[in-house]
């Protein structure tokens, strides 16, 4: 018959023994402290008698076996194979893609880039062929000029601005006359000069006459008029004196359209002077005049081609 003290005797004979195999030195995979961390690592560590926090921890810094370290070998091995292959596998699928796309646009895959050659460069020291960043000149520099716009035009090698009149077949300093000239160059007197002594300047007619009038506005017209040509039955004769063309047909508007004493209704001593507004299809003429119908009254007629051919025309 066993008596409970030797009982417990045993009991602590048993814990004394898991103690001193847990932390007794071994060697080898065989050794009982090897056995009892892989039993704390597979979730026996209540056979020890241990907190499975503490047991797992011990297995962590338990030595590991030649055996475990051949077999952890083994599987990075097998894993590195195993990517090596997947690697190669989606290499060889983009190539062969590749060379699908360029057989079907009929053009020869491309298995390499070309060889590239590096040049070493060297920096060049003489100022004539140096960058532009280099040999530039300062901006603020004295010899740098400031390009305008101003200016005229040059006839040839000339410095001279350009003269307008040189453009037309004449030679009138007045340009409302240089037009006027070409249009009439087929019927213009022979010897006739654009640049004739044009008279007096200044409107010294009296205000309201038809004289007056007659100035001022061939003035406004950009013609050339004399302030002296005398009554208006007289500006003919005035100014074919001073070299005026002037004739029996209507020419252009601001003709000077005189009539003689007592003509078409004029004064019988003074005459009259009127100024050419229109020439019609038909050959009549309108005209501008004053101190017809008053003094300053500025009026218009109408004359048939029949009448207007017995008037005399100062034109320019």
């Amino acid at each position: 018959m066993k008596h409970a003290s030797h009982k417990a005797t045993k009991v602590s004979h048993q814990k004394f023994s898991l103690a001193k195999a847990l932390f007794a030195s071994g060697k080898g995979s065989h050794s009982v402290r090897a056995v009892r961390a892989v039993q704390a690592a597979g979730g026996d560590a209540m056979v020890l008698g241990l907190d499975p926090a503490v047991a797992e921890k011990i297995n962590e810094i338990a030595p590991q076996t030649r055996r475990s370290i051949r077999q952890a070998a083994r599987a990075a091995e097998r894993r590195s194979h195993i990517l090596a292959s997947a690697s190669l596998a989606a290499l060889v699928g983009t190539a062969a893609t590749s060379m699908a796309f360029a057989s079907q646009n009929g053009e020869a895959p491309v298995l390499a880039d070309p060889a590239t050659t590096t040049t070493q460069l060297k920096r060049v020291s003489d100022v004539s062929s140096a960058s532009r960043s280099e040999a530039r000149t300062e901006l603020t520099s004295p010899v740098a000029t400031q390009s305008t716009n101003e200016g005229g035009w040059g006839l040839s090698n000339s410095e001279s601005a350009l003269n307008t009149q040189l453009m037309n077949r004449n030679t009138a300093n007045n340009p409302v006359v240089s037009v006027l000239m070409d249009e009439d160059s087929a019927a213009l007197p022979a010897g006739y000069n654009p640049n004739h002594d044009a008279g007096t300047s200044g409107n010294n007619y009296p205000w309201g006459q038809c004289t007056w009038y007659a100035y001022n506005r061939r003035t406004e017209l950009g013609l050339p008029t004399s302030g002296n040509f005398g009554n208006g039955g007289q500006w003919a004769d005035s100014a074919a004196a001073l070299g005026y063309w002037v004739d029996n047909t209507p020419r252009h508007v601001g003709d000077a359209v005189v009539f003689a004493q007592g003509q078409a209704g004029s004064d019988p001593v003074y005459g009259h002077v009127a100024v050419l507004e229109k020439i019609n299809a038909d050959g009549s003429i309108e005209v501008s005049e004053s101190n017809v119908k008053g003094l300053g009254v500025i009026s218009h007629r109408t004359f048939s081609a029949a009448d207007a051919a017995k008037l005399q025309f100062v034109h320019y």
